[in-house]
């Protein structure tokens, strides 16, 4: 019986060692690390080059979609598990856009958990019927949006070679962080940057952004 190996990162600490005491019951399951923060778990990945990592998104350092780019670059053929108690949909489209092999809620009981972690080994994507909801949700919105932004006149709106360099960034799928890190500011003047864009796009998210700048790039 092959067993399967496993890095668990998550900043808080009874989360980490309470996912090792379930998932180290297991005969088939051996817990080979734990990290608190993103980028502990990108070394960890990189180091003992396990089969799956249990990504918490929300972690000091580097989060958890930074690692995951990361990890994904760094070890193609790794699985990913996005671990989470928020179910948003950014984080939804971006984890899927930047190879998760799906998304385990914090919540699920501990025998869904495990048949989740045996099931991404298998090749299954992991989406639990909240998360599958939200995503539902968000593609409709998109589908709406974009309909809506096809019949809005974009000729009387002009972006500055900045904005235009911003745009493309987002596009790409960059975060506010490496945005920031792109462009050699701060992080607080991208958020301020990305806002006063949105602003003239008339868009509220990352999502309607992205649809309307395939106007202009």
């Amino acid at each position: 019986m092959r067993t399967i190996r496993i890095v668990i990162a998550d900043d808080q600490m009874l989360t980490r060692e309470g996912l090792r005491t379930i998932l180290d019951l297991e005969d088939d399951i051996e817990v080979i690390g734990v990290a608190k923060n993103g980028l502990e778990a990108c070394e960890m990945a990189e180091t003992l080059r396990p089969d799956l990592v249990l990504l918490d998104i929300q972690m000091p350092v580097m989060d958890g979609i930074s690692a995951l780019k990361r990890i994904k670059r760094s070890c193609p053929g790794m699985y990913i598990l996005i671990l989470t108690t928020f179910i948003e949909t950014d984080y939804i489209v971006e984890g899927m856009a930047h190879g998760a092999s799906g998304y385990m809620l914090k919540d699920m009981d501990a025998d869904k958990m495990i048949g989740s972690i045996r099931d991404t080994i298998s090749g299954q994507f992991i989406l639990p019927a909240s998360v599958a909801a939200k995503l539902a949700a968000r593609m409709n919105k998109l589908t709406e949006d974009y309909d809506f932004l096809q019949k809005t006149n974009l000729s009387s709106i002009k972006l500055t070679e900045r904005e235009e360099e911003l745009a493309r960034l987002i596009i790409k799928g960059l975060n506010n962080r490496e945005i920031a890190d792109t462009l050699h500011i701060a992080e607080g003047t991208a958020r301020n940057y990305i806002s006063n864009l949105y602003s003239k796009l008339e868009v509220v998210d990352r999502a309607q952004a992205i649809v309307r700048l395939q106007a202009f790039i």
